[in-house]
Order: C-alpha cells, then sequence, then structure tokens
C-alpha cells in the first residue's frame, strides 16, 4: 500500500478547506493508498510555479521524506508547469486532486461504456501535460522543422502526442457508437410512457442501497467513494399499481475533474430526461450542506433545470438526536434510512402525489370488450376504483393527459 502525503491550500474563499483535505484522505483511500501525514498553507493567491508557496515546497519535502511518504498529492489541479516544477523540487511522483479521482474511476470502470469514458479523460487530463515529461530528455537542436534535427525529449514528445491523439480519436467515435446505443435505449423508455426518476447525489449518499432497497436491483453498494459508476435503471411499482422507472446515476463531488464531467455526460444526461429529480442527501456527514450544493451547481453545468426536486434526506437511523432539516431548492423533501426502509412510505406517497398532479381524472363504463384499456390505466395512471357491472365496468382513475382523448375513445 503506497503512504501518500496531503497538501492542500487556504485561499478566504469561504472553501471549507479542511474539509476539503479530509475528502482528499478518503479518495485516497479509496485508491488503496494510506495517508502518513497532511499540511495546508494559507494564501493571497495560488502560486503560478508551484501552486504553494516556494519556501513551503522545501518544507513539504521534509515532511514528506520524514514520514515516509512514497507519493504527494495535492487538493486541486496543478497546471502542467506546476506539476513540473513540483516533480523536480520534490523529487517524488506527484499527483493532484483530478488525477486521483480518474485513479478511482478508472479502478471501478466495469461497462465498456464507462470504461472508455474513463480512458478518454484519463487522455485529455494527460495531453497538455506531456510536455514536462519529456522536457528533461534533451533540447531543441538547430533551426531547421525537420525531425531529423530535433532532440530527442522533442521527437519523444509529438511521438507520444501524436499515439494519445489517435487514441482519443478512436475513443470518440467508440463512445459515439456507445452513445447512440444509449439514445436508443432512452427512446424506447420514453416511447413506453412510464414517468422517469433519477436518483442524483453527492457520492456516497446511499443511492444504489435506495435503488436496491425499492427494486431489489441488486447492484453494488459499499460505503466508500464512487462505489458504482454506471446507471442503473429498474422498474418501480408504487402501491397504487402506477410503474415508474428509476435511474441510478455517478455520484458527484466538489471539484469533479472537468474531462469526467465531459466524458461522462451522456451517462450523468438520464437526469436530464427525467421527469423528477430524487436528490439524495447523506445527513450523517457534516458537510451535507456543502454537498448539496455541488449537487446543484454540477446539475446546472448539466443544463439540468425545470423539474420537480424530491431532497431524500438519507440515513437518518444514524443520527442520535432530532435534526432540523430544509431544502429551499427542493419541491418536496422527506427524512428516510434507505438501510432500515424508515420513511420510504411517505416517499413513494410523494412520488405518488407528483405523478397525480400531472394526469386528469377519469370516470368511464368500459364495456367488457373494452376490458383491455383497464389494463393501459394500470400500467400508466392511478386506478382508484372499478365497479363490476351487468352493462360493464364503472371505473374511476388519474390517468396522464395524453393518454386521456384514447382512453375516453368509444370503440
Amino acid at each position: 500500500m503506497e503512504r501518500v502525503f496531503l497538501v492542500g491550500v487556504n485561499l478566504n474563499d469561504g472553501e471549507d478547506y479542511l474539509a476539503s483535505l479530509e475528502e482528499l484522505g478518503a479518495l485516497a483511500e479509496a485508491c488503496d493508498m494510506e495517508v502518513a501525514g497532511s499540511v495546508c498553507q494559507t494564501l493571497e493567491a495560488v502560486h503560478k510555479a508551484f501552486y504553494i508557496g516556494t519556501g513551503k515546497v522545501d518544507e513539504v519535502k521534509a515532511l514528506a521524506q520524514n514520514c515516509d511518504a512514497d507519493v504527494i498529492i495535492f487538493d486541486n489541479s496543478l497546471s502542467p508547469m506546476q506539476m513540473r516544477n513540483l516533480q523536480e523540487r520534490l523529487e517524488k511522483p506527484i499527483l493532484d486532486r483530478s488525477a486521483l479521482i480518474l485513479d478511482i474511476f478508472a479502478n471501478r470502470a466495469r461497462s465498456r461504456e464507462a470504461k472508455l469514458q474513463v480512458e478518454t479523460a484519463r487522455l485529455q487530463y494527460m495531453l497538455p501535460r506531456l510536455v514536462g515529461l519529456h522536457a528533461a530528455l534533451s533540447r531543441q537542436g538547430g533551426a531547421s522543422g525537420s525531425m531529423s534535427n530535433r532532440g530527442a525529449g522533442e521527437k519523444k514528445l509529438e511521438l507520444d502526442r501524436r499515439v494519445l491523439e489517435q487514441r482519443l480519436a478512436e475513443l470518440r467515435r467508440e463512445l459515439k457508437e456507445v452513445g447512440n446505443e444509449r439514445e436508443t435505449q432512452r427512446k424506447r423508455r420514453m416511447k413506453s410512457g412510464l414517468p422517469r426518476v433519477a436518483l442524483v447525489g453527492y457520492t456516497n449518499a446511499g443511492k444504489s442501497t435506495l435503488l436496491n432497497r425499492l427494486t431489489d436491483a441488486g447492484i453494488l453498494a459499499e460505503d466508500k467513494l464512487f462505489a458504482t459508476l454506471d446507471p442503473t435503471t429498474r422498474k418501480l411499482e408504487l402501491p397504487s399499481g402506477q410503474q415508474i422507472l428509476l435511474t441510478d446515476t455517478v455520484g458527484f463531488i466538489r471539484k469533479l475533474p472537468h474531462h469526467l464531467v465531459e466524458a461522462f455526460k451522456s451517462t450523468l444526461e438520464e437526469a436530464c430526461y427525467s421527469d423528477i429529480i430524487l436528490h439524495v442527501a447523506d445527513v450523517s456527514n457534516p458537510q451535507m450542506d456543502m454537498q448539496m450544493h455541488t449537487v446543484y451547481e454540477t446539475l446546472k453545468q448539466l443544463k439540468v433545470t425545470e423539474k420537480v426536486v424530491v431532497t431524500v434526506f438519507n440515513k437518518m437511523d444514524k443520527m442520535e438526536s432530532p435534526v432540523i432539516l430544509k431544502d429551499l431548492s427542493a419541491d418536496y423533501q422527506v427524512k428516510i434510512s434507505a438501510r432500515t426502509g424508515e420513511g420510504l412510505e411517505e416517499l413513494t406517497e410523494i412520488l405518488e402525489t407528483i405523478l397525480r398532479g400531472r394526469k386528469i381524472f377519469l370516470e368511464k363504463l368500459y364495456t367488457y370488450k373494452d376490458a383491455g384499456k383497464i389494463q393501459t390505466i394500470r400500467k400508466f395512471g392511478q386506478l382508484l376504483s372499478e365497479e363490476y357491472r351487468d352493462d360493464g365496468i364503472l371505473v374511476t382513475a388519474y390517468v396522464p393527459t395524453e393518454l386521456y382523448a384514447g382512453l375516453m375513445a368509444e370503440a
């Protein structure tokens, strides 16, 4: 197990830098690393060349050596120049937060789509940082532009850049194919007429556990960051008989690398096409408010707006005393424990209320020849009552607006 030393910066910008550094440690542990020590520096602005102050660089070097750290990790994205300069001064492998998250995603990717998305993000991250890898090999020789007059370092750099760009082009083609398949699946689900509900939230908030509890999905649910990356869709039947499609999505985190957001866009877009957003929040985490803010900012970045939002305050079983919880950005909110099942009945009632608000009340006598329409009502609407009489079946129900005309039409 690699021992790592963490480095953070307090910029006095309102961010809880200590909580961020603690989360960096959790990310390192999720990558099977052992945190050997950490340090934080207060700065007005990050140093352009070294991220931290030049004097602090020497201090970090000494501290990392004293605790036998193998790797030094910085709690932010480093520019290619900063990474190159730090590598030279610290004489140890350097990682930044983005690279660490990319490593976790690479280790957790299981489906073909997730693996393609992660590799694309990693190569996009590496491409601008190639210069630092080869700068020490040699300097450009001669004024000619021909390859024969260039140094070994530049030749290697150009070759590596070409290989990376070719591989990125291949990955984009493959992702486009996978994206087309996902779009076909999405259109098929939309044609089914079933309401779509997306589970979103900060990583490790309990989305997968909630999906398993509601639908017996049987997906991996572990108490660690980014336990699951692949979206899973399952059908859920509400107490009224109304069926909905419930989709789990990849968890969010602060400072999520831009390349990852772009690479996982097709996966995250499941939230864009949903009718309802279930925002799962971990009440046992002291940073819950910050995490909720991160989720809303990421949704805004994905242009997920004007959706009905239900905030699900999860892990209430971990709370030893009553707590006041409020989300002013949500339309509805509910306290639950996905692990014990507490509050799930209230959650399904809220979903029923939202869906009922999108339906029209129907009361009609169907002949026995038209009894098949009642099955349509059961599947897509909410059947309130059915009375079997000599001249047919008297039905009262709430049905989707788009189906109302067809269900009222005479055979």
